[in-house]
């Protein structure tokens, strides 16, 4: 069995434990849970029962010795995290792919793992396509550009809010994904991710639209090379997918055939 600790206590966590407790990750022990709020840490350790302890700092938690930390907090919390997390020993699973944007911290992360034999995965969140996005840019000369869209409402206490975003559809957002998730700091963690995956953060250009109405989020990342031109349109109409993308991330880690 593949000792567990979960790291961020709310909805995308839920999804995680859920799956747990309905026999989808069979070959891992949840053996404890950290958050912010002390309470919530405690409910999902509750919730999962058996030996899992519900944990008041980092140290405590990687005292445990995990050998694989979900990450589902926010891209601040993983730039808090990851390094430490990794020298105890322990691989993550991070939806918080924001944090990569920061070229000097993904490459410290990168060395980190290295030396103390340990990884990181990037579960795909509300996206996908990244094996694609990978194998386009291995064949050379290729052009990412990514787009989101989402409903006026999302926006409303954001800096870039303008009132008449209720009432028209509009651009908020163009730039590279360096600087969108600046601006987006959990909002554009896709955008990171597929960057990652392909040209770059600094080389991805970005675009989010604001519909007045819109439920939901649409991301859609677009790839050109001399030889392949790709789409991956992806519409999640609330962020369960994210959650579940952590589960299908654990599962191919231990699976004998990896997707």
């Amino acid at each position: 069995m593949k000792k567990l600790a979960i790291l961020g206590c709310g909805y995308l966590a839920n999804i995680v434990a859920d799956a747990v407790i309905n026999g989808l990750l069979p070959e891992y022990n949840v053996i404890a849970t950290y958050s912010r709020s002390f309470s919530k840490a405690e409910q999902l350790a509750a919730k999962l029962g058996g030996n899992c302890k519900a944990c008041s700092s980092l140290k405590e938690l990687l005292a445990l010795k995990p050998d694989f930390l979900v990450e589902a907090a926010s891209p601040a919390a993983m730039k808090a995290i990851a390094l430490p997390v990794l020298e105890n020993g322990t691989s993550i699973v991070t939806i918080s792919m924001g944090a990569f944007a920061d070229t000097a911290f993904y490459e410290e992360v990168k060395t980190t793992a290295k030396v103390h034999g340990t990884h990181v995965y990037i579960a795909s969140g509300a996206t996908g396509g990244f094996d694609v996005l990978r194998t386009a840019t291995l064949m050379g000369n290729a052009s990412v550009r990514f787009f989101n869209e989402k409903g006026h409402y999302r926006l409303r206490n954001h800096p870039l809010y303008k009132p008449v975003m209720e009432t028209e559809k509009g651009i908020v957002f163009s730039g590279t994904a360096r600087e969108a998730i600046a601006w987006f700091p959990t909002g554009l963690n896709v955008a990171v991710a597929a960057s990652i995956a392909s040209v770059g953060p600094e080389n991805m250009q970005v675009t989010m639209q604001s519909t007045p109405g819109f439920i939901g989020d649409t991301q859609r990342v677009e790839i050109k090379n001399d030889q392949v031109y790709a789409i991956v349109d992806v519409y999640s109409a609330t962020p369960e997918i994210a959650g579940w993308s952590i589960v299908s991330t654990l599962q191919n880690i231990v699976s004998p055939i990896v997707f």
